[in-house]
């Protein structure tokens, strides 16, 4: 077990994050087919709109993606990508002031997105892809790193793992973890995310959430992404098996999202990633202020 303790300020880019309460992250995908709200924030207006209600609301940081990584997804080109993240991102840091993260694979838009002024890359590959490690090597921002079995195209064929799936995250994360650190990336730097849908069953994922705490163990700050995911619709399925259905929204989601997000902060999540950001900060404060309530009278 790591006998590390996880900072309770991360260093993005020159710009700190407080830790010591949970953060939410709202999600402003720049892409036309995301999952959940693919194609409506495409244009900067409409995007720098979105994230300014977001902000109003509470999100502490805006994640913003430029190429889907749902499942089934294809691959975009960087220099596409780029041009979808990159004058958004250059829009929330000079005009709104925002602490962006960065969602993507690409060594190419994380340095471009590091030049903007974005703070934290949130790779879901964990710098696998090649420069990756170099490029945020070069940068002073924060990375997240995600457990994901497989590429996006195939991820959500017949996952399997040979060991309890806790113990298969936090194996996998420890491993990615020391390959950033070995490429020189301070550890104070770094976050984590144990990938919620990500190349894993339902079960797989009641089970994580379950164990998540045991993720602490290694000792950085986690992040936690559930938000309007296939498997709530599945939990939340009809008398007929007819999985719970997005609405209008994500509404027909959001109850089963914010009792997950409930859980993951009892369970040491940091930062919450979510598309429903109003809701989601009620959900993190009201089950902060019960956990420490004792420390607060």
């Amino acid at each position: 077990m790591s006998c590390y303790f996880s900072p309770s300020i991360i260093d993005c880019a020159g710009r700190p994050l407080d830790l010591t309460r949970p953060r939410v992250m709202g999600i402003l995908n720049v892409t036309p087919d995301s999952f959940s709200d693919g194609g409506r924030y495409t244009f900067l207006d409409t995007a720098l709109e979105q994230a300014e209600k977001m902000l109003a609301e509470g999100a502490d940081i805006i994640d913003v993606g430029g190429e889907s990584t749902r499942p089934g997804a294809s691959e975009v080109s960087e220099s596409e990508e780029l041009d979808r993240v990159a004058p958004v991102v250059e829009k929330l840091v000079s005009e709104l002031g925002a602490l962006v993260s960065l969602d993507t694979s690409s060594a190419r838009v994380m340095r471009e997105g590091g030049r903007l002024g974005a703070g934290i890359i949130n790779d879901v590959r964990s710098l696998v892809r090649p420069g990756a490690l170099q490029a945020v090597c070069e940068t002073d921002m924060a990375v997240c790193v995600m457990h994901m079995n497989g590429e996006p195209q195939v991820m959500q064929q017949a996952p399997h793992y040979d060991k309890p799936i806790a113990q298969a995250v936090i194996t996998m994360l420890e491993e990615r973890v020391a390959a950033c650190v070995d490429a020189g990336i301070q550890r104070e730097r770094l976050l984590v995310d144990a990938g919620f849908g990500f190349g894993k069953t339902v079960e797989h994922n009641l089970e994580l959430a379950e164990r998540l705490a045991e993720c602490q163990q290694i000792g950085l700050p986690l992040l936690v992404g559930v938000s309007r995911k296939s498997m709530i619709g599945a939990v939340l399925a009809k008398a007929d098996g007819t999985p719970r259905a997005l609405g209008v929204n994500g509404a027909g989601r959001l109850a089963g999202g914010l009792a997950l997000t409930a859980l993951a902060v009892e369970r040491g999540a940091r930062i919450i990633r979510t598309h429903d950001v109003a809701p989601t900060r009620d959900a993190v404060d009201m089950t902060w202020a019960v956990i420490n309530r004792n420390s607060q009278a």
